[in-house]
């Protein structure tokens, strides 16, 4: 059985590491170079650099950030954030990073996912998802013709499940069924999915087990938990009954309520393999 991996993240926006709830209300959470050295002294297993605001402002990734970072992280180190071309990903695995997070381009164009991991390999992309429960009352209207309408929902088509995924940080609904976006990525190549629950994003209620665990068993690639951990029990709830093969926070570890080393005692006394 493969370990659980705990993986911290640097929301980072202006070169700050930010956390805010429900991805809005952000907060200043530090200097990602520092928070690097810190995690990586705790023996976290890998490392999540995601520049938050770089799809909704359209911004350049920031590859001098990311490269200090990874001078300073002696373990796997994902970036993403305004990933939109194959040189992107190029430039930031130069940089140091070991796997890359797409998200927005992915939706706008999703052959883009089989175009890096037929460049890169799958091992090296990881296609990031924020899911929203939705209301019927708020299914999607749309006539917009994408390049796989098959995905998409209109009033005629009501979502599968009840989770839409969004974009931009969180901004854009799409009208995609997040269950069915996962499966298309996976199909598509991506070597993992990173799932944020925006319902629980910073809310520290716990991660979203529905949506965790209907992601996970229909996915055939390792599902990383995120949105919602504000307890040792979080972790263990995510991997036991959300079927998550790791689990990501900020919050609990930015703001000091929890190491990476705690966590994974509790984990491991829990019976869930980790590396200690």
């Amino acid at each position: 059985m493969l370990k659980t991996r705990i993986i911290p993240c640097l929301d980072v926006k202006d070169g700050r590491v930010v956390k805010g709830v429900n991805f809005i209300e952000l907060k200043d959470a530090g200097d990602p170079v520092e928070q690097a050295k810190i995690y990586d002294a705790q023996g976290a297993d890998e490392l999540c650099f995601l520049n938050i605001t770089a799809s909704s402002e359209n911004r350049s990734i920031l590859y001098n950030v990311v490269s200090k970072v990874a001078e300073q992280c002696f373990m796997p180190l994902t970036v993403g954030g305004g990933v939109r071309t194959i040189d992107d990903i190029r430039n930031l695995l130069l940089a140091g990073a070991d796997k890359v997070s797409i998200n927005t381009e992915a939706v706008k164009r999703p052959e883009f996912v089989r175009e890096a991991a037929e460049k890169f390999g799958s091992q090296c992309i990881v296609v990031a998802i924020d899911a929203k429960k939705v209301a019927s009352g708020e299914w999607p209207v749309t006539s917009e013709k994408k390049e796989d309408s098959s995905l998409l929902t209109t009033h005629h088509s009501p979502l599968a499940t009840p989770f839409q995924i969004f974009t931009h940080g969180g901004r854009n609904a799409t009208g995609i069924d997040a269950i069915a976006w996962a499966k298309k990525m996976a199909e598509l190549g991506a070597g993992e999915i990173l799932l944020t629950s925006m319902d629980r994003d910073g809310t520290k209620q716990g991660v979203d087990l529905a949506l965790t665990r209907t992601v996970s068993e229909a996915v055939p690639v390792p599902v990383i938990a995120s949105g919602g951990i504000g307890k040792l029990e979080d972790f263990v709830d995510a991997v036991k009954n959300g079927k998550a093969d790791a689990v990501l926070a900020a919050s609990v570890f930015h703001f000091g309520a929890y190491s990476v080393g705690q966590v994974k005692e509790a984990l491991n006394n829990a019976h869930i393999p980790v590396r200690m």
